[in-house]
Formats: structure tokens, sequence, C-alpha cells
């Protein structure tokens, strides 16, 4: 179904009864990304599940937006359907989103799961800064008048050569808010967060590797870690089963305990 929300026609789904979990997609993902989660939660739980602005089956943001105007609307979105609290399931892009919404609305959110969360500046190799200057300096020669309409086609070849999957597959406003999202790092709201949250990584995890997990498992307050052994970035579809009984415990508080001491649980 479809709600209007701050001028844009958003697509969501619930089902489900008992208390709120509000699952939240990664970066070019959707509803349907989490749909086999939504299914599992929604025999014991209300669940929703929505389109980003940009993603899916919602209108496009009307400007560049960046992590808080994506959790400006989140907020915005829980207020519409009338969830004054939830608990919240966010995957990858959506953990950004999750995070700057727990440190700045912490009475809107019960418990908080990190899925190979995004929202720590990554380590970048020379090669990054090299591309990234060659690419800038590209742009300025190759829009300019003498090159004509060829010249947006060869820096597209460039951006093949050298952009990241995620930044070919994006044009205009996408493409302009995934470079603005990915150069935010919200470390400085993690100390923010008030939630109990636990954090769910795959081992393998090559797009957010697991060094971002033991950060954020060391800046906010309540949080454990549970690795996923052979899993990469989407943890939750390779080890489907471990994943849901994880979830399950945590938010039925059987899992706290192992969880507060601090260390990793390999599973």
């Amino acid at each position: 179904m479809f709600i209007e929300l701050q001028g844009l026609k958003i697509f969501y789904e619930f089902a489900g009864e008992g208390d709120t979990v509000v699952l939240m997609h990664g970066w070019g993902g959707q509803v349907a990304s989490l749909k086999p989660v939504f299914d599992y939660l929604s025999k014991g739980y209300k669940v929703y599940a929505f389109d980003f602005p940009g993603f899916g089956r919602s209108d496009l943001p009307p400007k560049t937006w960046g992590t808080e105007d994506y959790g400006k609307f989140a907020m915005k979105f829980l207020k519409a359907v009338n969830i004054e609290k939830a608990n919240i399931v966010a995957h990858s892009f959506g953990g950004r989103v999750a995070i700057w919404l727990a440190a700045n609305f912490p009475e809107m959110v019960d418990k908080l799961v990190l899925v190979d969360s995004a929202g720590i500046k990554p380590r970048r190799a020379l090669k990054y800064y090299v591309n990234i200057a060659i690419a800038k300096a590209c742009k300025r020669i190759l829009l300019l008048p003498i090159f004509g309409r060829y010249g947006q086609s060869l820096l597209n070849n460039l951006y093949r050569l050298v952009g990241s999957k995620d930044y070919q597959q994006q044009t205009g406003i996408m493409r302009a808010t995934l470079v603005k999202v990915v150069n935010e790092d919200l470390r400085w709201l993690l100390p923010k967060i008030m939630a109990p949250a636990l954090l769910i990584w795959g081992e393998d995890d090559k797009d957010v590797p697991l060094y971002y997990a033991k950060i954020m498992e060391k800046e906010i307050k309540d949080a454990g870690l549970v690795v996923l052994k052979g899993a990469g970035h989407f943890s939750y579809l390779d080890r489907f089963s471990d994943f849901c009984l994880i979830v399950s415990k945590f938010f039925g508080n059987i899992f706290l305990g192992v969880l507060k001491g601090r260390s990793p649980k390999v599973l």
C-alpha cells in the first residue's frame, strides 16, 4: 500500500500482531529485500517495512538527501502510521538511518538490530584517492564545450572504470545522494544510542567489514555482537535460520545475558 509523506508517494507493507518491528532495507534494496525476515517476524510481531525514497516503488527525494534527511523521513513515517515506539531491524544503508533515528529520537526505539550496518567512514587505500582525483580532473576537462556530446559519454565510461557498482547503477539525484551518505561518518552518534543494540555481522562481509561492527560494539553503550561464520554482506539471508533465532531471542530478552560481556559471539 501507499502513503503520502513529505509530498512523496511511499510504498510500505505491514502484517502480524504484537509488539511493533520496523524493517529498514539497504542501499539498492526495497521491501522485497527483507521479505523472508518480514514473513518470519510477522508470525509473532506487528511488522512494518517501507521503501526509502528513491528505492523500490517510492518516489525519488526532491533533492540530494543525506542520512539526516532519511532519518527525519523515517521518524515521520513512524508517526504517520501511529507507531510511538518500535524495535528496529536495519540492514546496511538502513543501519545508517536507524543509527541516526536511535541517537536523535531515543524515545521511539525500543531495541535496535544492526545487520552489516554502514555508518562508519571506511579506511581508504591510496588507490581510492588517486581514482577520485583522476575522476574529478577528467570531469572538468571532458565537460568543456570542445568535447560536445561526446564528453558526457566518455565521462560515463570513466565512471564505469573507477566507480563502485552502486555508483554506476545510480544517476542524477540518487547518485549524488549515494556520494553524500557514504562520506558521512556517524561514529559520533553511537554513544548517544540508549536502546539495547544487537549487531549481527557476516564474518566474510567485504562491503562493510567486521571492524565496523567492533567499533560500533565498543561505542554503543549497551551493545553485543554476533558474527555469523561463512556469511557475507547479506548475512540475514546467508544464515537465515540462525538470524531469525537470534533476533527472536534478542527481542524476548533471552539472548541479552550472552551479549553483555562485550566479547563477540561467533556462530
